[in-house]
């Protein structure tokens, strides 16, 4: 890709009326959702770096990564996963630097980075494998993009379920409406509109400060019709 679009986070991913299947809504979304969780994650991975003493290893590790995040931010995934012959990609930053807190974001990003290629087995071993931590941005974000690929291996159940877990592990105005919001989605491309619903209302009562919020009367209305 040449050029990395600003993701607009502000508004609520937009879901075709006319959709009847969770796989059209992921192809539809998917790139989207990716850059969104993408965009916040380079923004906030501070949270996971030690700021008072660190083992070597953990430093060793950290230089290591922060070449493997240049790439992935400028949207270089093969080399951001495996280096390029001079620098570590986070493949290898997982396995050399094993039980450090930066191997463990490491497979958040090579998680994302797979998602970005199109191989969602390889994406779901590593954000499966990720160790979320008590944030309310990056780890909700990171079991929410969990959620989104098994939407796309066809599994909508355990999927709208883990979208759920990330909503209610953030639990706050910023991402969990979001989360909520595609769930709801789902369930309407399911034929479930009584359980989109049931979303939307926690939206709308819950989250009623967020964005999506304010334009989750439009969302309610057309599952009722």
């Amino acid at each position: 890709m040449a050029k990395k679009q600003q993701p607009k986070t502000e508004e609520p991913i937009a879901l075709d009326v006319q959709l009847n299947k969770s796989e059209a809504f992921i192809e539809k979304n998917w790139k989207k959702i990716a850059i969104i969780i993408g965009a916040v994650i380079v923004i906030v991975t501070g949270f996971y770096i030690y700021k008072n003493q660190m083992a070597d290893k953990e430093l060793d590790a950290q230089k290591a990564i922060a070449i493997a995040q240049v790439a992935f931010a400028q949207e270089q995934y093969e080399q951001a996963l495996n280096g390029d012959g001079n620098s570590k990609g986070f493949v290898k930053i997982i396995n050399e630097y094993s039980g450090t807190k930066t191997a463990n974001l490491a497979k958040l990003y090579a998680g994302l980075s797979y998602a970005k290629t199109d191989k969602v087995d390889e994406a779901i071993k590593y954000l499966e494998d990720f160790s979320t931590q008590d944030d309310g941005i990056v780890s909700p974000s990171a079991i929410a993009a969990l959620g989104n690929l098994y939407i796309q291996k066809g599994d909508n159940e355990k999927g709208i379920k883990t979208l759920i877990e990330a909503a209610d592990k953030a639990n706050n105005d910023a991402v969990s409406p979001v989360f909520l919001l595609q769930a709801g989605q789902v369930y309407e491309s399911m034929n479930q509109s009584d359980k989109a619903v049931e979303l939307y209302n926690t939206i709308k009562t819950k989250y009623f400060r967020s964005p999506v919020a304010q334009e989750i009367d439009k969302y309610i209305e057309r599952a009722t019709k």
